[in-house]
């Protein structure tokens, strides 16, 4: 990698890259990092648009030929914002011409896609990372903190669930509703968030998905024919025919931990009145953490080694730096809270990090951590179609 800087190619130009291209402009603003990132060229498929993206979010370079920007010797980091069916062909690509690649979750639309990428990482020159931002968040570091250190003791019961709203019968026929592109709806946009924040706070693994149920609630959707503001593609022209939507609108899920501790998750975007709660509660025999996006610089905790008149539940507003709260040093004053974007810059701060020899704040996802999940992913999936318990000894 040449000198202290890194340059960065972006593969593809809608929701998430507006999310990740507002991180590289700003991370070296706010942290100090061993190698800076240089936003080098951004690729997408319409020549006209990625133009304009390129001018509005600071790219130098805006190209059409993704493979070509790829593997171009001027790129070191890859970063990879398309839709889930393409992910392997395009961090394959990059990883094979010897790049550093992240990849947005979950890591592809099929297991058969994700093992190929892992054994791909495996055998890189490059790192691979995987863009599970809400172990970025302030809260949900402190609450991986919090665990590590033994705090809530033996784990009984994981509960996490992700609701959002925006996916009625009006919502048009985008890729997220193809199965064939997405490879699932709420269990692989929402869930797979879910599943690794448990993961990633607790250190455990999910040994069997005991039973699952996934519902597809609307399945005829209008033809997209423009593109929308929106994730929910709210403003988009759209034909007067419909397509059938072939993507799970509402997943609910029991699984057991290895440890023994039993979990629950439910995950859809069907949810009327939750705009984005991506919610998880955990609870030990010392302790147990609530925390809930929509309330994203909150992370409730409940002491159970208190005596018995002091115990209840308290909100620790992680915005301290002073205390060490996870990147609230790198912020703003105690209280001038953080939102959504955050969790992006913080990310890309730990990526470059990692990328510049040194640590990240917290344990980055790889492609191989994020293959635990997409094992998950797919244990779910057999377990709703054979109404059966999947032990995940059988999905490998």
């Amino acid at each position: 990698m040449p000198g202290e800087t890194c340059n960065v190619a972006l593969i593809g130009s809608k929701f998430m890259g507006r999310a990740h291209s507002n991180a590289y402009l700003k991370v070296a603003k706010f942290f100090d990092l061993p190698v800076a990132p240089v936003m080098h060229t951004v690729a997408a498929r319409n020549a006209e648009d990625v133009a304009a993206f390129a001018k509005r979010w600071g790219w130098q370079n805006a190209s059409t030929d993704w493979r070509a920007t790829a593997t171009s010797d001027e790129i070191d980091l890859v970063d990879v914002v398309t839709p889930n069916n393409v992910h392997c062909e395009h961090t394959l690509a990059a990883l094979e011409a010897g790049k550093h690649v992240a990849c947005e979750k979950p890591l592809a639309a099929t297991l058969d896609d994700a093992r190929q990428m892992v054994a791909a990482a495996k055998n890189a020159k490059g790192k691979s990372f995987v863009w599970y931002n809400y172990r970025r968040c302030p809260a949900v570091a402190l609450a991986h903190q919090i665990c590590k250190d033994g705090k809530l003791g033996r784990i009984y019961q994981i509960r996490g669930c992700y609701l959002q709203d925006w996916a009625g019968p009006d919502t048009p026929l985008m890729w997220r509703f193809q199965g064939e592109v997405a490879g699932s709806g709420a269990l692989g946009d929402l869930c797979a968030h879910t599943i690794d924040t448990a993961r990633f706070i607790t250190g455990d693994e999910v040994s069997e998905v005991v039973g699952a149920t996934m519902e597809t609630v609307i399945k005829e959707r209008v033809i997209l024919e423009g593109g929308g503001g929106e994730i929910s593609g709210r403003g988009a022209q759209t034909a007067q025919k419909t397509g059938a939507s072939t993507v799970d609108d509402i997943v609910l899920f029991v699984a057991k931990m290895q440890s023994g501790a039993l979990a629950t998750f439910e995950a859809t975007r069907l949810s009327t009145g939750y705009k984005n709660s991506n919610r998880i509660e955990i609870h030990g025999e010392k302790g147990a953490i609530r925390f809930n996006f929509e309330r994203m610089n909150e992370l409730d905790w409940y002491d159970a080694t208190l005596p018995e008149n002091l115990q209840g539940w308290s909100t620790i507003n992680v915005t301290n730096g002073n205390a060490n709260h996870p990147y609230a040093g790198a912020w703003w004053p105690v209280a001038h809270v953080l939102g959504y974007e955050h969790s992006f810059i913080n990310e890309t701060a730990d990526i470059l990090s990692v990328i510049g020899g040194q640590d990240p704040v917290v344990p980055l996802p790889d492609f191989a951590d994020a293959y635990e999940v997409q094992r998950v992913l797919a244990a779910v999936t057999a377990s709703s179609e054979q109404h059966t318990p999947i032990p995940l000894s059988e999905i490998q």
